[in-house]
Order: structure tokens, then C-alpha cells, then sequence
């Protein structure tokens, strides 16, 4: 079973049992979320669903294991002929979410 959802404008494949790291959620620790936005569903007989009234039924239900930052980006500005640079970099919040279940609601 797997599904691919929407979350922090980014797209993933997800299936239960999964670790994944995703932009920072408002949630904390320990809790649990629920990732509505499902774009596509592969059931394990391999039955495909792409109809957004059918996706509508299907939630990602996932738990925050950790918080924290990535990896340094390190960003270099120029301009030619004018003598102008400047550097930079950016760390990105992320949550370290483990997927619990793939739910489909019975219509």
C-alpha cells in the first residue's frame, strides 16, 4: 500500500513503516498528524486511484519522531564589473515524521 501526498509544498511517496523529513509541522513530539492532501493511492491488489472524490476518503495518519535543522546551504551572490559579493547560508527547519497507516474510509 502507497500513496503519494502533499505536504510543505514538496510531494512524497509514502508507505507505512516509512521515516521521512518534511518542512517543519506546528506539531510537537510524540503527537500525531494526519496528512489529508493525498494526490494518489496503489492499493496492495494494484488498484490505482486518482480521482480526487475517491482520495477524498484516504488519509495518511503519521507521528512526529523528531525536530530539527538540515544541512547548512551555502549561498554565493556576484555581480561582475562591480565588485560585489556576498555569502551566505540557510538551515531549513524539518520534522522527522514516521508513517503509523494508510486509512481509507469506507464510502
Amino acid at each position: 500500500m502507497q500513496a503519494v501526498i502533499e505536504t510543505g509544498g514538496k510531494q512524497y511517496i509514502v508507505s507505512p513503516g516509512m521515516k521521512l523529513k518534511v518542512e517543519k509541522l506546528p506539531e510537537q513530539k510524540k503527537d500525531e498528524v494526519i496528512f489529508n492532501q493525498v494526490l494518489l493511492f496503489t492499493a496492495d491488489d494494484g488498484k490505482v486511484v486518482t480521482d480526487p472524490t475517491e482520495l477524498s476518503s484516504v488519509k495518511v495518519k503519521a507521528k512526529v519522531i523528531s525536530e530539527g535543522k538540515n544541512k547548512k546551504i551555502l549561498v554565493f551572490k556576484r555581480k561582475s564589473k562591480k565588485d560585489y559579493k556576498k555569502a551566505f547560508g540557510h538551515r531549513q527547519f524539518y520534522s522527522l515524521v514516521e508513517i503509523l497507516e494508510i486509512e481509507i474510509a469506507a464510502p
